[in-house]
C-alpha cells in the first residue's frame, strides 16, 4: 500500500499543489476540492495543526527597548538642530516581545517549509466594504504561521486530533471527479 497519492503528477508538480491547497486551506478556512486531494491536504494541515497546538506556549516575554524616532502629529518625523545639521529626533521605548525557544523556532521553520507566503489585497472602500486593491502599498503580508501559533492552536488545544472535515458536494461536470469541502472543525 502506498504512503501517499501521487495525484497524477510529478513530484515537483505535486509538492507544489499541496503547499497551495494547504496555504488556502489554513488562510480561508475552507477550500473546494477533489476528494483524493482533499485526503492529502488533509494530512499536511492537520500536522502543522498539531505542531502548533503542541508548541503553542513555548516562549518566554522578554523586555526591550529601542530607539524609535518621535513623530509630529501628521505623522512625520520630528527634526532638531545639533551642529548645524538637521536630524532626527528619537525616544527609547521599551516593549515586551515573545522570544521562542528552540523547539517552537524549529516548529516555525517546520511550518514555513510547507506554507506558501501570503499577501492580503483587501481594502475597505468609502462605504466601508472589502474590496481587492491592485495597488502595491495595499498589500500586507500575512503571517500563516503567527496564525496557527495565535488563533488555531488555542481553539483546537483541547481536540486530540480531526481539526478539518471533508464534506461531499457530488460530482464535477467535466469529468465526474467527486468534489469536496475541505474545512477546519
Amino acid at each position: 500500500m502506498a504512503k501517499y497519492r501521487k495525484l497524477g503528477r510529478t513530484s515537483s508538480q505535486r509538492k507544489a499543489l499541496l503547499r497551495n491547497q494547504v496555504t488556502a486551506l489554513l488562510n480561508h478556512g475552507k477550500i473546494v476540492t477533489t476528494e483524493a486531494k482533499a485526503k492529502e491536504v488533509r494530512k499536511i494541515a492537520e500536522g502543522l495543526i498539531a505542531l502548533a497546538c503542541k508548541e503553542k506556549d513555548n516562549y518566554e516575554m522578554v523586555t526591550v527597548s529601542a530607539k524609535v524616532p518621535v513623530k509630529d502629529k501628521d505623522g512625520k518625523r520630528v527634526k532638531e538642530v545639533v551642529d548645524g545639521k538637521k536630524v532626527t529626533k528619537f525616544e527609547t521605548v521599551e516593549k515586551e516581545i515573545k522570544k521562542d525557544l528552540p523547539t517552537r523556532s524549529h516548529a516555525r521553520r517546520q511550518m514555513l517549509k510547507v506554507l506558501n507566503p501570503v499577501t492580503n489585497s483587501l481594502v475597505k472602500d468609502n462605504d466601508g466594504n472589502m474590496v481587492t486593491s491592485n495597488k502595491k502599498k495595499d498589500k500586507k503580508e500575512v503571517d500563516l504561521v503567527a496564525k496557527l501559533f495565535d488563533e488555531y492552536a488555542p481553539k483546537y488545544a483541547d481536540r486530540k486530533g480531526g481539526y478539518t472535515r471533508i464534506v461531499k458536494i457530488g460530482q464535477r461536470k467535466g469529468d465526474a471527479a467527486m468534489e469536496v469541502v475541505l474545512e477546519l472543525v
